[in-house]
């Protein structure tokens, strides 16, 4: 199916549903490991900090994909660069599924976290695209698809542990990945690039961006601390688990996922109200939403209800900061969308791999204190960002 796509001048609801699903299931590979590590580290047979870096690696490979991948969507076809993508991830998904080695493992999980960058192509598409009236509402769609997909993908893959074993997920998630593809070549419209040059003089834009436009830092900064707090949460929440008084198994870790659909179904909300509350006051908002996660998260850190209290609260307060500043920093160079959300997906997920990797270190050493430790300390640095900053 081909369509010719004008900037602001809307985009056809099949093709907006077709993204948030496509970005859902592409983003989904980031997170089938996160209810799944306490299994592998006993399967692999190797410390539970090493298969915490499984977690870690994905991330810091998607910062990775974002910084240097997601810019070329404004040289070359987006979908090409997809469709690349899409085939290198089902040979790293593959790759994952057959190891016994600990090393490869981490080395696809990795190229994984590169090749899964894919949604962030998605996000810009829809807000490019879209009326001026519906932008807002539409990034919160896919935004919603993405996110369901982080959802899904820990339940998913904590019931297929469980029944299956760990392998099967990537088993499945290489076949998912082979339908997306084929969807791709079918429904993905040609979009022409809008940046007229070489890569290296793309890349040196990034940084004329940054100076041109100062508030991107701060959008992406405390955004990314925020993801960063986040991310503390699922990276060790396996672990937690699985001690007492819980010695929860695989399903029950990734059932808890779906705690947090309600953080995904306010996002197409959340982006409906951003200009008349402003993007200032989500933030402060989304902060003290996360405070208050961790505080029901360690006080009542022996109980399903404050468990699941904190995990509903972290999700809310995350779409708050995410989505508004995510929306926030497209205005700010609409021709330059993509490198726009680099700078922005970067940084946020250059933060979420510094929570997971610090996480980590709390748990080996402080256990679960040391882990509620770090999400308030990420937490509290970007407060102050937003309590600093007020030109918004």
């Amino acid at each position: 199916m081909k369509r010719t796509l004008k900037e602001n001048g809307g985009l056809p609801a099949s093709l907006l549903w077709t993204l948030a699903i496509l970005a859902g299931v592409s983003v989904a590979n980031l997170y089938y490991n996160q209810p799944l590590l306490n299994v592998m580290s006993t399967d692999l047979q190797v410390p539970a900090i090493q298969t915490n870096r499984i977690a870690m690696l994905s991330q810091i490979g998607y910062a990775v994909g974002l910084l240097f991948i997601i810019p070329l969507a404004d040289l070359y076809q987006r979908k090409r660069i997809i469709l690349v993508s899409y085939s290198l991830l089902i040979a790293a998904l593959l790759t994952t599924a057959i190891s016994s080695n600990i090393h490869i493992i981490l080395a696809a999980s990795f190229v994984t976290g590169v090749c899964s960058m894919v949604p962030q192509i998605f996000i810009p598409i829809a807000s490019q695209f879209s009326e001026p009236a519906n932008k807002g509402r539409n990034v919160g769609i896919v935004l919603s698809g993405l996110l369901t997909g982080i959802l899904a993908s820990r339940v998913i893959s904590g019931f297929v542990g469980e029944i299956w074993g760990w392998r099967a997920m990537y088993y499945i998630a290489a076949g998912l990945m082979s339908v997306s593809a084929i969807a791709v070549i079918k429904i993905m419209p040609d979009i022409s690039p809008n940046f007229r040059g070489k890569y290296s003089e793309l890349m040196t834009s990034l940084l004329s961006l940054l100076r041109t436009y100062p508030q991107a830092s701060i959008y992406s900064v405390r955004t990314g601390l925020c993801f960063g707090t986040f991310l503390a949460l699922w990276s060790c929440l396996a672990f937690k688990m699985g001690e007492a008084p819980f010695y929860a198994n695989s399903n029950i870790i990734g059932m808890l996922g779906l705690c947090g659909v309600i953080g995904a179904m306010l996002a197409s909300v959340i982006g409906k109200y951003i200009k008349r509350v402003g993007v200032r006051r989500f933030n402060i908002i989304g902060c003290l939403l996360i405070f208050a996660a961790w505080a029901s998260l360690y006080w009542g850190q022996n109980s399903y209800v404050t468990i699941i209290a904190g995990i509903i609260l972290i999700d809310i307060g995350m779409q708050c900061v995410q989505l508004s500043n995510q929306t926030s920093i497209f205005e700010l160079c609409p021709s330059a969308s993509n490198r726009m959300n680099t700078i922005f997906m970067t940084t946020y997920f250059v933060g979420g791999s510094l929570g997971t990797f610090l996480a980590g270190f709390g748990w080996e050493h402080f256990g679960w204190a040391g882990v509620a430790a770090i999400g308030c300390l990420f937490t509290f640095l970007s407060l102050v960002i937003t309590l600093i900053y007020r030109r918004e």
